[in-house]
């Protein structure tokens, strides 16, 4: 209710502190709603969450660990050498993760636990250690060289890449499905989010 003023006018002011209080308010609703929407876009447009199922990328990745995926990056580029990306295979009805060891036009050949691009044995950093370790127990890392019975060609064709999984002897990828078409890639692996113990940036 309006009050008068000692010259007796109606003194609007009483009221202002109530107004301003409520447009704040619809200030702050709008802001979240924004946020809300753009968090939204965010998860379906250009992020997807990933569960790591299986051995085949120890050490470096385990099961059940939570990722989240960058499914933009390849509209602007094609998958790199290194990089760990998630990929659809049909005939298997489901999603892999493994990493680029070749791109389109690359020779590979893969014997033991050397691997070789264009003839030139790569540096595996990421299994250097579980490598090492096997070595000194006396096995192999790898037992599935390439080109095989399975995939003959050693060229990587236009198009697709070559991918292996990080626990080389017990991973299904290119050495046993073929290339992988870029068509069927998610996207590339930039965060582990869960466990929190493993939280961090992927490594590439």
């Amino acid at each position: 209710m309006m009050q008068k003023n000692h010259e007796g006018a109606m003194d609007p002011g009483v009221e202002k502190p109530a107004k301003k209080a409520k447009n704040e308010l619809l200030e702050w609703l709008k802001a979240l709603l924004i946020a809300l929407v753009l968090v939204v876009l965010i998860r379906w447009l250009l992020f997807k969450p990933f569960i790591v199922q299986g051995p085949s990328m120890e050490p470096n990745f385990v099961s059940n660990q939570k990722l989240i995926v960058n499914e933009i990056l390849y509209d602007f580029r094609k998958p790199e050498r290194g990089e760990v990306i998630v990929f659809h295979v049909p005939d298997e009805g489901r999603d892999f993760i493994k990493r680029v060891i070749a791109v389109a036009g690359d020779t590979v050949k893969v014997e033991g636990d050397k691997v070789f691009v264009n003839g030139e044995q790569i540096n595996e950093t990421y299994i250097q250690e579980a490598i090492d370790q096997a070595h000194a127990e006396g096995r192999l890392y790898n037992n599935t060289d390439f080109p095989n019975s399975f995939v003959t060609e050693g060229v990587v064709p236009e198009g697709h890449v070559f991918v292996m999984g990080d626990n080389r002897s017990n991973s299904t990828d290119s050495r046993m499905i073929g290339y992988v078409p870029l068509g069927d890639i998610i996207g590339r692996a930039d965060l582990v989010f869960w466990p929190l113990k493993d939280i961090g940036i992927v490594n590439h």
